[in-house]
């Protein structure tokens, strides 16, 4: 017999509720989880523990486990039991990712946001090549036919938390150091900025959705996690898009933030 659960930290079910069984436990673990009676990291009551605490099969819990997996908020380890899972982590302050200032500093915006987070970043997996623009990047770039193009992974703390795809005009980046593996301090936008191409404003269209399965495998994402699908388009002072960037989050990574004017 597993031993019980402190006083008041689960409730009891309703016998004469017309929700399953599996979803009242569900709930009650949820609720626990938002009050912070289990915090983040932190491991839930096992299966016996909960089994001798409600009166049910193991299955029950395994399904009530499955809906808060389903739902992003915790994730098993096997052999371990179900933990929550971490709040993200990363604040992702738009009004201030792409500021000239961190440039200047030869910092680009993944480097600002994991200081912040107070996380080390990596990159990995990076392929540099030219290859045929897709119509919409064609689009997006203004009608051009050929793209270089900077695939990357980002990591922080050795985690794979976004991958992301750089698309630039031939006539801008063929034979600069954009083409090389590493384009230098400040990234991709610091040399744009040296070869003319001052930056003026960016466009971005975000939507959340469940992720594909290479996506799942790319970033090791847990069952139940989402994740945002970026795209940006960088213009310089003249109005001419310089780059289209179509980056993939995981969710549970980033905390999108936006400052609007009230005008």
């Amino acid at each position: 017999m597993s031993p019980a659960l402190p006083s008041g930290l689960l409730g009891d079910l309703d016998p004469t509720s017309d929700r399953a069984v599996f979803r009242q436990i569900a709930d009650q673990l949820r609720e626990a989880i938002d009050r912070g009676r289990f915090g983040e990291g932190e491991k839930l009551p096992s299966e016996a523990e909960l089994v001798e605490h409600y009166g049910v099969s193991r299955m029950t819990v395994r399904n009530s486990f499955s809906i808060l997996q389903g739902e992003g908020l915790v994730h098993a380890e096997h052999g371990k039991g179900v933990f929550v899972r971490p709040r993200p982590p990363v604040r992702r302050l738009a009004s201030d990712r792409f500021a000239r200032r961190h440039r200047e500093q030869g910092k680009s915006a993944f480097i600002v946001e994991a200081d912040a987070a107070g996380s080390h970043p990596q990159v990995d997996s990076l392929e540099v090549k030219e290859e045929k623009a897709s119509q919409d990047v064609s689009t997006r770039l203004g009608s051009v036919r050929r793209v270089l193009a900077r695939r990357r992974r980002y990591l922080l703390d050795g985690r794979p938390v976004e991958f992301a795809t750089s698309y630039l005009p031939l006539d801008i980046a063929r034979g600069t150091q954009i083409a090389e593996p590493n384009p230098g301090p400040g990234g991709i936008y610091a040399r744009l900025e040296e070869l003319g191409h001052r930056l003026d404003h960016f466009e971005e269209e975000i939507r959340a959705r469940m992720p594909s399965p290479d996506e799942v495998k790319t970033l090791r994402l847990a069952s139940g996690v989402p994740v945002i699908h970026l795209i940006r388009t960088a213009f310089d002072t003249e109005g001419r898009p310089v780059e289209v960037c179509d980056t993939v989050m995981a969710a549970d990574a980033y905390v999108l933030s936006y400052q609007l004017p009230a005008t």
